[in-house]
């Protein structure tokens, strides 16, 4: 099944492939839509065992979001499908939060934390001083304590990190993890981290939390393949940004990042709203522009578009297509006549 190296031997070459009606689907749900987002959506009376799809599925919060859009709207225009596709909460900040209710520190900073995290409405904007300090917490601290907390010390340190959903399930269900005491332990737990984060943000962007923004640490940068054998002057002539991103790993619109420097590492570059049933009213993004060649205009034009969630018209029919069209490229074979 592909989850453990075995001999290349010729024993465990691919026997085929599924037919389609062999996969995973679903026809006409009752709730009028369905949706992915990675997640794991295998029907539940799917014979997986059988057939192994995958193991491998992204945090299911992306999917929940999404869900708790749609299940909400009777009908949906290509403009709230534009919306969700650039929808930036984040559900397991919102979860995380509700845990410091009633809390409170005698500490001044933890105090100052929790008090820029209470109204917080949980959405991701470059902007944003609660999400800086509250990805930086979940990132960086409180993901990697709890699992210092929870497990051997030998297993935490193979661990840069503790998984989201595991994560999510033990704070709010701390009986079952931290033992005795295990509400004060998982208070604590969250309070300490929750302080060693708002010090690390006055380390990162000085002592006043109103200057703090998300953007200002997380960015996307598309770095050109060729990026670090170029001079200063073509570097910046082939790369495109940095740009202060929004988002995170958990949002709709997806924006994961490494930890080391909150560089973007995963997301979309490319979205579609496709209008069935009147195709020329499509529309589309793709970052950072549709030429390959950085003398060419349509280089990085849709950078700034897309990281404001914008699109351009997708058209499908031939005429619409010639209608807009500015530019025709042929390629012509030596001795050939154009």
């Amino acid at each position: 099944d592909g989850l453990m190296p075995v001999p290349g031997d010729g024993r465990y070459e691919w026997a085929g492939f599924w037919n389609g009606e062999d996969l995973p689907s679903v026809q006409n749900p009752a709730q009028g839509w369905f949706a992915t987002a990675n997640s794991m959506n295998l029907p539940p009376d799917y014979p997986y065992r059988e057939r192994k799809p995958g193991f491998e599925w992204a945090n299911e919060s992306r999917f929940a979001r999404i869900s708790e859009v749609l299940a909400g709207l009777p009908k949906i225009s290509l403009e709230q499908v534009q919306g969700l596709q650039n929808d930036i909460l984040s559900i397991p900040a919102r979860r995380i939060v509700a845990l410091l209710a009633g809390l409170s520190s005698t500490d001044a900073k933890t105090q100052a934390a929790i008090d820029l995290l209470r109204n917080w409405d949980f959405r991701e904007p470059a902007d944003s001083v609660p999400t800086a300090l509250f990805e930086v917490w979940q990132s960086r601290h409180l993901r990697k304590a709890f699992a210092e907390a929870v497990l051997p010390k030998a297993a935490s340190e193979l661990l840069p990190s503790s998984d989201m959903r595991v994560l999510l399930s033990a704070l709010e269900n701390p009986a079952g993890h931290f033992g005795t005491s295990a509400v004060q332990r998982r208070n604590d737990l969250l309070l300490t981290t929750l302080r060693a984060a708002f010090v690390e943000m006055e380390k990162l962007q000085g002592s006043d939390p109103k200057v703090w923004q998300w953007g200002k640490l997380h960015y996307n940068l598309n770095e050109h393949a060729f990026s670090s054998i170029v001079d200063e002057s073509m570097r910046a002539k082939l790369d495109v940004g940095p740009i202060a991103k929004h988002g995170s790993e958990f949002t709709p619109n997806q924006s994961a990042y490494r930890l080391t420097d909150f560089r973007q590492t995963g997301g979309p570059s490319f979205r579609i709203v496709v209008d069935v049933g009147n195709w020329d009213n499509s529309r589309a993004m793709n970052h950072p522009g549709q030429s390959g060649d950085p003398e060419n205009p349509h280089y990085r034009d849709l950078a700034p578009l897309w990281r404001r969630g914008e699109y351009f018209p997708l058209r499908y029919s031939r005429k619409a297509v010639e209608r807009e069209t500015e530019q025709i490229i042929r390629l012509v074979p030596a001795g050939k006549s154009n």
